[in-house]
């Protein structure tokens, strides 16, 4: 329990010294990921760019290992940057908007998307998927690279609202699940009505397997759960 605990706490501060752009350039999901991968000696302290060498010495600081150079294989240090949307070009697709981890692009579908400028954390991850290569980054930070171009101010903002998308996400996803239960629920009570089926061992297997799959749906449920 203490080492469980211990680890925790070790994870929480080295969640706290990476700039939350959740890039995923580290190599792992999100920030709080590569934390955790740190805490548990799988993963090296210098692979963050946005973090740069500033971010390699905090995280050094912490986890008691010597500073090292930023691994260019996970990328170079570079100004903070901002994501611009060229109107004319943009068919409202809205990949972009599902690929953005602090839900900083707004628009409908086949509507012109934008970008919410304090929320962009430069993470490059709505370029490669943009079937249309609207989408450029311009520098928001001067000459001014790594910390050096991100505040503690903005890092707890990326982070609470990534946390914000990961809950709404898995709302709706639990929303998704209930209405789908739901309806598979109504087609077995009420599947010789609605059916084009008649021959009784026919509609006998096929509600065998609506009954599955719904035990399967609660299954995963309560394991999620």
């Amino acid at each position: 329990m203490r080492v469980a605990h211990a680890e925790r706490e070790l994870v929480a501060r080295l969640d706290a010294a990476l700039p939350q752009t959740q890039c995923t350039r580290c190599g792992f999901p999100d920030c709080a990921a590569y934390a955790q991968a740190i805490a548990r000696g799988q993963a090296d302290i210098n692979q963050c760019p946005p973090g740069g060498a500033e971010g390699v010495v905090r995280l050094a600081a912490i986890s008691g290992r010597p500073v090292k150079a930023l691994d260019p294989g996970h990328g170079l240090e570079s100004v903070r940057t901002l994501a611009i949307i060229d109107e004319d070009w943009c068919i409202g697709c809205t990949l972009c908007i599902k690929a953005c981890p602090t839900d900083a692009i707004v628009g409908g579908n086949k509507r012109m998307h934008t970008v919410i400028e304090p929320w962009c954390t430069g993470c490059e991850l709505c370029i490669p998927v943009c079937p249309v290569d609207c989408i450029s980054l311009v520098s928001a930070s001067g000459e001014l690279t790594g910390w050096s171009a991100w505040s503690p101010e903005q890092a707890g903002q990326a982070r609470e609202r990534y946390q914000w998308r990961q809950q709404r996400q898995q709302r709706e996803e639990t929303e998704h699940q209930e209405r789908q239960q739901h309806k598979a629920q109504h087609k077995l009570e009420h599947l010789a009505e609605h059916s084009k089926l008649t021959d009784p061992a026919v509609l006998d297997k096929r509600r065998a397997m609506i009954e599955a799959a719904l035990a399967r749906s609660r299954a995963a449920r309560q394991a999620k759960a």
